[in-house]
């Protein structure tokens, strides 16, 4: 088998999972972590499989991350207010 047949072949199979997980996430299937693992081992595998994944499979194996971790990814970073430097700070800052 061809690298470029072995690369389809992966692509075909991690596409499958992914449908398999969009269905999980959507009746809250107990075979989430095992369709993660599988995902994770086979782009381990082949990392340019991921090349061949569309925006919504992308976002269909982010959405099944953070429902199995329970973490939110930020969407925005909150900036700290600017500080004066000590060589200019005065008794009236403190």
């Amino acid at each position: 088998m061809t690298a470029t047949a072995s690369t389809n072949t992966q692509a075909f199979e991690v596409k499958e999972k992914l449908a398999q997980l969009e269905a999980a996430l959507l009746e809250s299937l107990p075979t989430m972590p095992t369709l993660l693992r599988d995902i994770h081992r086979s782009l381990k595998n082949d990392p340019d499989t991921v090349t061949l994944l569309s925006e919504e499979e992308c976002a269909i194996l982010v959405q099944g991350l953070k429902k199995q971790t329970q973490t939110e990814i930020a969407t925005k970073v909150i900036k700290a207010k600017p500080r004066k430097a000590l060589s200019k700070l005065t008794v009236d800052d403190l």
